[in-house]
């Protein structure tokens, strides 16, 4: 439900909206103590700030769950129009439609409340802009090339690679649980790679690297969360995307032609910027492993757009692969909040 408050005071809600601004550009760890300030004052509120001059009235307790299944969907229709696009769209042209336009649109939203370049430690950031644009770059091809919904169920193996990347670069400790789950998310992949598929191999493969290098996309931003915002994250990510993926567009740019081309082009930036910033917002109202469960929503929504939209295949062996990956990714996701809890009772 949402409401604007009186004209007396419209001063007070702009000062507020602006200061909502800059905490989603500089907020840094959601757990950190800034942040969960922030939190727990609008959880007892029960209001969201957004950008403008309304305050949007939300049940905290259904905040969590409705922003990360929002989030959920709204990739579920990215993958979905990645997987409609003609072959006259090649995925450089799918990537630098979606790296410049959400450069444009945060520029356009954010650009206000200061410099949205401003972050600490910009060679880390530039570096997670290199492995997310080759975690997105890896991931369009293997949708282009395989079932849709085979390509995430693929993809969404990440976590254990997570787990690994935190491990070699961190030193966090793997329990005997953690390398069980990886153990099952490997066995899962396993199961799910089909030789004979047609296109497949290669797009298998390019499911995969997309998972590893998503794995340590994740592992990098827990460190650059700690001093920077999402939404400075976010820019540098579309930034170096758009550099990966400019030279290849201007050798030959597809552009749109037709205003169905056009609508879809929009929503690959629309729905990736807008499946972020809810997913973030999320973050605020549940506990990681929460938000990481329902996030893996998105494989099934994308599976089940995939078996009926594209008729999909939807065999044993996907099904099997499919549920162990997925049950184990869940159960990291849980073990991955009980080792965080472990370490804050320490400090």
């Amino acid at each position: 439900m949402a409401f604007v408050k009186s004209p007396t005071h419209r001063h007070g809600d702009e000062r507020a909206a602006d200061a909502a601004g800059a905490a989603l550009m500089n907020c840094p760890d959601p757990n950190g103590a800034n942040c969960r300030s922030i939190r727990e004052q609008r959880q007892s509120e029960g209001f969201m700030y957004t950008p403008n001059s309304r305050h949007i009235k939300i049940d905290a307790a259904m905040a969590g769950p409705l922003f990360m299944l929002s989030a959920a969907l709204l990739f579920t229709l990215l993958n979905i129009i990645i997987k409609s696009l003609g072959p006259a769209f090649r995925v450089w042209d799918i990537g630098f439609y979606r790296f410049f336009g959400g450069i444009v649109m945060i520029l356009f939203m954010f650009g206000r409340y200061g410099n949205p370049y401003k972050g600490d430690h910009v060679r880390l950031l530039l570096i997670r802009g290199c492995t997310g644009s080759v975690t997105f770059i890896s991931l369009v091809t293997a949708i282009r090339l395989l079932p849709v919904s085979t390509a995430m169920v693929i993809f969404y193996a990440f976590p254990a690679f997570t787990a690994m990347f935190s491990f070699f670069l961190y030193g966090e400790t793997l329990s005997k649980r953690h390398l069980l789950c990886i153990a099952g998310v490997m066995a899962g992949v396993g199961v799910l790679f089909d030789y004979q598929l047609a296109g497949g191999l290669l797009g298998q493969v390019m499911a995969l690297i997309g998972a590893v290098f998503a794995g340590l996309t994740v592992t990098l931003i827990r460190e650059l969360r700690q001093k920077n915002g999402p939404v400075v994250i976010y820019l540098y990510f579309c930034t170096m995307g758009a550099l990966v993926t400019l030279p290849k567009f201007v050798q030959q740019p597809a552009l749109p032609t037709t205003p169905m081309e056009w609508v879809m082009v929009l929503g690959i930036v629309f729905s990736s910027l807008a499946g972020q910033l809810l997913m973030n917002q999320g973050f605020f109202y549940c506990r990681g492993w929460e938000g990481g469960v329902l996030m893996s929503s998105e494989v099934i929504f994308t599976a089940l757009a995939g078996i009926l939209l594209f008729e999909d295949p939807a065999t044993l062996r996907f099904w099997t692969g499919g549920l162990l990956i997925l049950v184990c990714v869940i159960a990291m996701n849980r073990l991955q909040a009980g080792a965080a809890v472990n370490r804050h009772d320490t400090n």
